[in-house]
């Protein structure tokens, strides 16, 4: 193994190869990590790409899929069986890519609501938290109605996309 030199520039991205016997070895730390580490670099927003040590092939997706198998399986799904039956029916159709594009841009406006909720938590007292998180805050109401417009917007702008993909005028 070659060392790395004292102070030497950190990758942009970290990289992790997955040997046949499906174990991964971190580059960054030369160490092998587990499934949890890789789900903690997702958690920590760590740059990464998963590849395969033989054929280099990016199985960064397939990695991920696989830590939300066993999250989903862990206890408390996040994805009820009706949703993911509609996810797989999308498979093939012609709405695929759209569908894709508009599930990121959603979850996305939502992490953004969440990164929001957060900074302003901690000028909050765990009274003031409590009171401003129920449903029945004006402002959460706000917050909230805010997200599903949002969310409608993409939604009508996907449906655009689409039928003029098709050559259709609403």
């Amino acid at each position: 193994m070659q060392s790395k030199k004292a102070g030497a520039a950190k990758p942009a991205q970290r990289v992790i190869k997955k040997y046949p016997n499906r174990r991964l070895y971190d580059t960054d730390t030369s160490t092998y990590i587990t499934l949890t580490e890789v789900k903690q670099l997702v958690m920590d927003s760590e740059l990464f790409v998963v590849r395969d040590a033989k054929s280099n092939e990016d199985l960064t997706r397939s990695i991920l899929l696989q830590i939300i198998l066993e999250e989903e399986a862990g206890g408390a799904p996040m994805f009820s069986g009706g949703a993911l039956a509609n996810i797989i029916r999308f498979y093939g159709h012609s709405a695929q890519g759209f569908m894709g594009s508009y599930l990121e841009k959603n979850v996305q406006a939502f992490t953004d609501i969440q990164a929001k909720l957060a900074e302003q938590s901690k000028t909050m007292s765990p009274e003031m938290w409590a009171q401003f998180s129920s449903l029945q805050n004006p402002l959460m109401q706000g917050m909230m109605g805010n997200y599903v417009e949002q969310s409608k917007t993409m939604f009508d702008k996907m449906q655009e996309q689409m039928l003029g993909a098709f050559g259709l005028k609403r």
